[in-house]
């Protein structure tokens, strides 16, 4: 990578939001100038990632000096005139939404999703959108339509998904803010697999309005899904979460914002912390138990209260089945009825002693109504135990995923593949087993990078009690200042 191609937005790349936001008040730089430098780094760069694959150039040129117009008669909003990328599965008016499915290839929407148009309300410029795998059903971002994504950290590996084009972005340079979505650690895994950061909200907390798979009316809600921030800061999610929170204010025209409480503690000898750093169903990498370790180990020094066990932890090898089960029941709803048979003549052939992961997942597809009840029911019940334990612990810490980034494996079906732990291989689907935590009974959860270790980034992941988003966003900040932070890929800074 030359001197020459990297010159583009160099200034300006790897500032915050809130800094950008801050030099356009100061009329330091222009919205404009700022937009064409972040376009231009764009053209420059993103041919060897493919982030980016859906420009809207010209609109955000035009957006970009209506914010100069606006910045010159005194307006002040959080974001006016700072550019950002949004995840391909947001509807954006006038761009393409097909959640990588080449069927809605033509799929053009006629408004913004509700997220989308609140970042636009506080003055955010969107340069484009960010690529997906299809039906966001991967930890790869690769579809038929837009192509592969590469990690900026090694281009041979995934930049995780299904928010993986808008962690390569940020990662990149290619704007300080994005938004992503997250079932199955869809925000969580990009962050950690990219070195940048992601909040997944508690669940419900950001409205789904305009984030639903082509053919579904924009108003369908979902279940176990979030919508939530990426960023390379956590001050920068905590600006952006602020914006995007909220009930849904259509029903009777008036903006809602949420009044969370308080984070739980101001530094971190405030805090009391467990750390789960190994998973029943699947080990735990060399490379990001020792990060995790080493994390630990600074946080006691602190003054933390560090704790490596608890009674009160909830079993996480049966609420990893339960999870994968609400899983798939979800995901089958709305499938192809071909498809969907394919997948049931498979799960029916499945040994009843079989009790892996896989199996488990596979099953959910075929719950009765009166069996997702009773699962929903042990859900409940799995809340309440998270509940007791967070009148005991300020935040839970584990790794978003096992691994690392790894390297691009595109074989169908994904049943086939497997992720290497340490040279022993397992089962890909074995990847949920830390999603589930904070995706199973909707607390919120914050990725932060604490380390890089053969020269690919490694987070942490922080879960916080119910509508207390703010307690581990604060602890993530204060990890963050401490002993990690976002450090750019070889080659961009």
């Amino acid at each position: 990578m030359t001197e020459s191609a990297l010159r583009p937005a160099a200034q300006w790349a790897y500032r915050s939001a809130g800094e950008l936001a801050e030099s356009l008040q100061k009329r330091e730089v222009s919205a404009l100038e700022l937009a064409d430098q972040f376009i231009d780094r764009i053209e420059a760069l993103d041919g060897e990632l493919n982030a980016v694959p859906v420009r809207d150039f010209a609109r955000a040129r035009e957006a970009a000096r209506q914010a100069d117009a606006a910045l010159a008669r005194g307006e002040r909003l959080p974001l006016l005139g700072v550019p950002v990328t949004i995840k391909e599965s947001y509807n954006v008016a006038g761009l393409p939404t097909t959640w990588g499915i080449p069927a809605a290839k033509d799929l053009i929407p006629p408004e913004d999703a509700l997220a989308v148009s609140r970042l636009k309300a506080a003055g955010a410029i969107v340069l484009g959108k960010t690529n997906v795998p299809l039906g966001l059903g991967d930890w790869q971002s690769y579809n038929d339509i837009y192509g592969t994504t590469n990690n900026p950290w090694d281009r041979t590996r995934s930049p995780g998904g299904s928010s993986g084009g808008s962690s390569a972005a940020l990662a990149a340079g290619f704007g300080p803010l994005s938004l992503g979505s997250d079932i199955g650690g869809s925000l969580r895994v990009p962050a950690h697999f990219c070195g940048v950061c992601a909040h997944k909200p508690t669940f419900d907390l950001v409205p789904f309005r305009g984030h639903t798979p082509p053919g579904v009316p924009a108003w369908a809600g979902t279940y176990l899904a979030v919508l939530g921030p990426m960023a390379r800061s956590v001050d920068d999610l905590v600006l952006a979460l602020d914006i995007i929170a909220g009930p849904d204010e259509a029903a009777d025209g008036r903006a809602y914002r949420l009044n969370l409480p308080p984070a739980r503690g101001e530094k971190l000898s405030d805090f009391r912390v467990l750390v789960i750093a190994e998973h029943p169903l699947l080990p735990t990498s060399a490379a990001v138990g020792a990060s995790l370790d080493h994390l630990s180990k600074h946080l006691a020094a602190a003054g933390a209260d560090v704790k490596r066990e608890a009674p009160l932890l909830p079993d996480l090898g049966a609420s990893a089945r339960l999870y994968v089960k609400l899983l798939n029941a979800f995901v089958s709803a709305g499938m192809p009825d071909d498809q969907y048979q394919e997948l049931r003549s498979a799960a029916e052939k499945i040994p009843a002693a079989d009790q892996s992961l896989v199996a488990e997942l596979m099953r959910g597809a075929l719950l009765s109504a009166r069996e997702l009840f009773r699962f929903d029911f042990a859900r409940l019940e799995l809340q309440q135990q998270w509940r007791v334990l967070f009148q005991n612990f300020d935040v839970v810490v584990c790794p978003p995923a096992a691994t690392p980034a790894f390297p691009h494996d595109h074989t169908e079906p994904q049943d086939d593949r497997k992720i290497a732990v340490d040279g022993k291989e397992f089962p890909y689907l074995h990847l949920l087993v830390w999603a589930d935590p904070a995706t199973t009974c909707g607390p919120p959860a914050t990725v932060v990078p604490i380390a890089i270790a053969d020269g690919l980034p490694i987070g942490v992941q922080i879960i916080g009690p119910e509508y207390e988003d703010r307690t581990p966003l604060a602890f993530a900040r204060l990890v963050e200042r401490e002993f990690g932070g976002f450090a750019a890929p070889p080659g961009y800074a």
